[in-house]
């Protein structure tokens, strides 16, 4: 699995869908707040149901979630939720100000801006909306995103929508949701499926999300963005991934997600060296309890005394094909636990490739097989220990899963983990997932919506990197390094608040340099607010703390998110030290070490900047140390020669 791939020879395709939250007063529609809360709640229980589209079609992935026999919960904030969020209600207009929002990110990509927006209902039963559809409206088809000042990347579409509820918790089949994000207006841009590496990918989704924050109108923080992969190989098929959450693990996913459609490209293929066909796959579950009445497995004995069974399936065939790996630490026999997992509800599945185990001994997989009249040396068996409506379906699925094997990949939807893997979710959705939106009227785009986000629009990468370098003085390489940078609308508002006081290039160096180097040591820097990192440019502009206190003090803040910046300053003794005050101590310093200082000759200068700095680092300024330590050491040498 470790062999390096050749992503230009597989025909690697990725599409990237990102997801960011607007910062809007209040929801797409309704006038509730557009923040979290963990306030007090009432709440409400409900069942969902898939529904037909214009055309009597019922989406396949809806009617996935429906037949999971479902209840969900709903924790309805008071302040934070309505009866809109509640279904209890029409939808409110469209929020004004969201629009104005996509329509300014839809101008500054040079995309087609259509004449009416129409709302559209986008079915959604996971039940995480308590309509069982979300609200979607088109912004703008085509245009290009500039990934860096000379690259740019064709877009499919850019769409506002309403964020879905919090999942805050299972019991058994209930799932609990929270109301207060449900409404809360997301932008989605979808790019062109022109991708073609893991680093390409990363590299657009940084760039969207570089040119939604420059527009200064987008919320921040662990859960306001996500990405969406869309990933395909020659030979293999569309992929959704859902949820990748950090922008450096979207290569590793991508990458993941090749070598699984690979493997299943080498499954496909074998299966057929080995002349098996749809018809060698026809087989029901057969109940096989009778075999495990005195097993020592606890999994099965536990299931057998509330009253479950062990149904088996032979899988004529796929003997070995089930313990082969299709990515790390998942197998493809992982692949069909999945589908019994999700379409049968239960925990997992046991298979021939990894028996004897788990307390299941080999009499026992011996009895199955010839209960079940199977080749111990080409068929594969599957286990399913629960109650025997789960475990009837959950193989069917497991057999439907091993049809789709002959065919090599199929379409799905699967889900991001933090490790980089995937699992499936549910099938890709069709189009009969989408109908209109009959409670909101077309809004109409007017000159003056246009005049109002034009003010709004950002300017092109090219033009902002021609500034830093030509008004701002930066040399070209830190200017690229400044907006490539994540917080490069902070730090282009920096250098505006602050560039008369500060050098641009001591502004920009303390972001992509030592923000930079902090995060690589493992300082969780990407979670201080915007606001504090300010404030700490503002101390060191003022004068009031040394620009080498930067490090320590940003330190200090991540480990201490909810501390006063100021009250940190003192607590570290970060105040900025007066030349007298400094002076005293260097020449202390360097007295305490005369003789060593005197024994390093023409080193001297380096080793007594070393001691000085040890304990004036981030009280005052380096240069300022150099020339105290540069006079003293003269000083005192000279008075001992």
């Amino acid at each position: 699995m470790g062999e390096k791939l050749d992503y230009k020879k597989l025909g690697l395709k990725v599409g990237l869908e990102i997801h960011q939250q607007l910062d809007t007063k209040h929801k797409l529609f309704c006038n509730c707040p557009a923040d979290l809360v963990e306030a007090e709640h009432d709440s409400f229980i409900r069942r969902l149901r898939p529904t037909r589209s214009e055309l009597g079609d019922v989406d396949i992935a809806a009617l996935f979630e429906w037949r999971k026999g479902r209840a969900y919960e709903y924790q309805a904030p008071l302040l934070h939720s309505c009866l809109v969020e509640a279904d209890e209600e029409p939808p409110h207009p469209l929020n004004r100000e969201a629009l104005l929002i996509a329509l300014a990110f839809a101008l500054s990509v040079e995309a087609w801006i259509p004449d009416e927006i129409h709302v559209m209902r986008k079915v959604v039963i996971d039940g995480s909306n308590t309509s069982g559809f979300q609200r979607t409206a088109v912004i703008g088809l085509g245009g290009h995103l500039w990934v860096s000042h000379d690259k740019k990347i064709p877009l499919e579409t850019i769409v506002v929508e309403e964020d879905a509820s919090r999942k805050m918790g299972e019991r058994g089949k209930v799932i609990s949701y929270r109301l207060d994000r449900l409404g809360i207006p997301l932008i989605e841009i979808a790019t062109a499926p022109v991708i073609s590496s893991p680093e390409e990918a990363r590299e657009v989704a940084e760039a969207i999300g570089r040119q939604l924050r420059l527009m200064g109108r987008v919320k921040r923080g662990i859960g306001t963005i996500r990405q969406d992969l869309n990933v395909s190989i020659e030979g293999g098929a569309k992929t959704e991934i859902k949820g990748v959450q950090r922008l450096d693990l979207i290569p590793k996913v991508i990458e993941n997600e090749v070598r699984r459609q690979l493997a299943l490209l080498e499954v496909r293929d074998e299966l057929a060296r080995r002349g098996i066909d749809p018809g060698s796959l026809q087989e029901e579950p057969r109940d096989v309890t009778g075999v495990f009445r005195e097993t020592k497995s606890k999994i099965i004995r536990k299931t057998l005394d509330r009253g479950g069974k062990v149904y088996a399936l032979r899988l004529r065939g796929f003997k070995g094909l089930l313990g082969r790996e299709v990515m790390p630490g998942r197998r493809f026999g992982t692949e069909l636990a999945d589908y019994a997992r999700f379409w049968g509800g239960v925990g997992g599945i046991f298979h021939s490739d990894e028996l004897p185990g788990y307390g299941i001994s080999m009499g026992e997989v011996e009895r199955v097989y010839e209960l079940l009249g199977a080749d111990k040396n080409s068929d594969a068996i599957v286990l399913v220990a629960d109650k025997e409506e789960n475990a009837i379906k959950a193989l069917k699925a497991v057999r439907d899963r091993a049809l789709e094997a002959l065919k090599g990949v199929p379409e799905e939807t699967r889900g991001a983990r933090e490790d980089g893997t995937t699992f499936y979710m549910r099938p890709r959705p069709g189009s009969a997932r989408m109908y209109p939106e009959t409670d909101i009227p077309p809004i109409r785009v007017t000159e003056d919506m246009i005049r109002e986000a034009e003010k709004m629009k950002p300017e092109p990468l090219p033009v902002k990197l021609e500034k830093l370098v030509e008004t701002y003085g930066l040399a070209r390489g830190l200017a690229e390094q400044a907006i490539r940078d994540l917080r490069f609308d902070l730090i282009e508002r920096l250098i505006y608040r602050y560039g008369d006081k500060l050098p641009a290039k001591t502004i920009v160096s303390l972001f992509v340099v030592q923000l930079r180097g902090l995060r690589g040591e493992g300082v969780d820097v990407d979670s201080i607010p915007d606001e504090k990192l300010e404030k700490v440019i503002s101390l060191i502009a003022e004068g009031r703390i040394a620009k080498e206190a930067f490090e320590k003090l940003v330190t200090a803040i991540a480990m201490n998110p909810q501390a006063n910046v100021e009250d940190l300053v003192k607590d570290l003794g970060l105040g900025k030290m007066g030349v007298e005050e400094a002076s005293s101590i260097i020449e202390k310093i360097l007295r305490d070490n005369i003789d060593v200082l005197k024994a390093k000759g023409s080193k001297a200068f380096n080793i007594a900047m070393g001691l000085a700095m040890k304990e004036l680092r981030g009280k005052i300024e380096g240069r300022t140390v150099a020339r105290l330590v540069r006079e003293k050491l003269e000083e005192l040498l000279g008075a001992n020669s």
